[in-house]
């Protein structure tokens, strides 16, 4: 569901109350009668200065929760430690004689000192304030300084003066094929992800197939995280009904540049088609899917679980596949062109 703020959601229940009809509005708006519903079971008859002292009431009652929750664990550790025996204070010390004895000759390691190190180090960064340890340690060694580098490193640790460094993933020249209807199914797949949340404020994803012969939406599956191991599992629950592709057309993300996702393909014979990076529209036919399914599902309901995301997307998927025409097929629904194609 798209966001929208207090002060609009108040602003259309008045439309309603005005008068407008609820259909009318929904259609105006984009968005589902059950979400109008739960807007006016929790905002009906409030101002937006009323929702703003809701909202400071409900931040006031977390954190009292939280205060609650913390002063009853402490109160718990305090029972434990009084219940735990104590040991006398002269058994203590009998046993920390005997240890004495045991170990009367040990080894002390002799600690450098790294003051001067510290100093010239600290020095080096507060004037290079993005160096690195191989500028620094460099920049020490035309000093005149003869220090090891590993010593310096291990002060340099201490220190914590270590930069973060985010790598950028090398990506091979990607050479697509030009976007063509395939002549058969199961010739090509088409898939991305995409994302929303749900009435809790819960992130969760969504991964789409179809099938470019028909435009057919083979599945979409609905979770909170779609790691590569996930993704071929449920590519494997599709096509033990609607068999391997030949080949499948993906993007640059790292579900399908990793070992997992690339392996499992090879196993099954499918040709990899990567879109260079950047190029959404080498990827049209799924692109313009995710668009149908945002406008007509993930904006238009306010989801409270995904249990209930699954279902209506589910019952979307079956109205999309047998009712909803596609301009690219002749207005016929992907069922009709792919029995009209197999009859022929």
């Amino acid at each position: 569901m798209k966001k929208m703020t207090e002060h609009q959601i108040v602003s259309i229940l008045k439309e309603a109350e005005a008068g407008i009809p609820v259909k009318e509005l929904c259609r105006k708006y984009g968005m589902g009668n059950s979400t109008f519903y739960k807007w006016r079971e929790k905002y009906g008859g409030m101002e937006t200065s009323d929702i703003k002292r809701l909202k400071e009431l409900e931040a006031e009652n977390r954190k009292l929760k939280q205060m609650f929750a913390e002063l009853s664990l402490k109160s718990q550790l305090q029972e434990e430690i009084i219940k735990k025996p104590l040991v006398p204070t002269k058994a203590r010390k009998t046993w920390a004689q005997q240890l004495q004895q045991n170990h009367s000759v040990y080894y002390q390691p002799k600690l450098l000192d790294d003051s001067v190190i510290v100093s010239v180090l600290n020095a080096i960064t507060d004037r290079h304030l993005r160096w690195g340890f191989p500028k620094c340690f460099n920049r020490i060694r035309k000093l005149g300084y003869k220090w090891n580098h590993k010593r310096v490193y291990r002060v340099y640790c201490e220190l914590k003066l270590n930069l973060r460094v985010k790598r950028k993933q090398r990506i091979p020249p990607r050479c697509p094929e030009r976007l063509l209807v395939p002549n058969k199914q199961g010739e090509c797949w088409s898939m991305d992800f995409m994302s929303d949340s749900s009435g809790n404020q819960r992130r969760f994803r969504t991964f789409n197939v179809i099938d470019d012969f028909n435009r057919e939406a083979l599945g979409i599956d609905i979770a909170v995280s779609l790691p590569a191991g996930r993704v071929t599992r449920y590519l494997d629950k599709l096509a033990e009904y609607h068999g391997y592709p030949l080949k499948i057309r993906v993007d640059n993300g790292p579900e399908f540049t990793g070992k997992t996702f690339i392996n499992w393909a090879k196993l099954h014979g499918i040709n990899i088609d990567y879109i260079q990076p950047g190029s959404p529209y080498q990827n049209g036919y799924i692109e313009r899917f995710n668009r149908t399914y945002r406008t007509e599902v993930l904006d238009l309901y306010l989801f409270n679980n995904l249990a209930q995301a699954r279902r209506i997307t589910e019952e979307w998927l079956t109205i999309y596949n047998t009712e909803r025409p596609h301009e690219a097929l002749n207005n016929m629904t992907p069922i009709e062109y792919k029995t009209l194609k197999q009859a022929a």
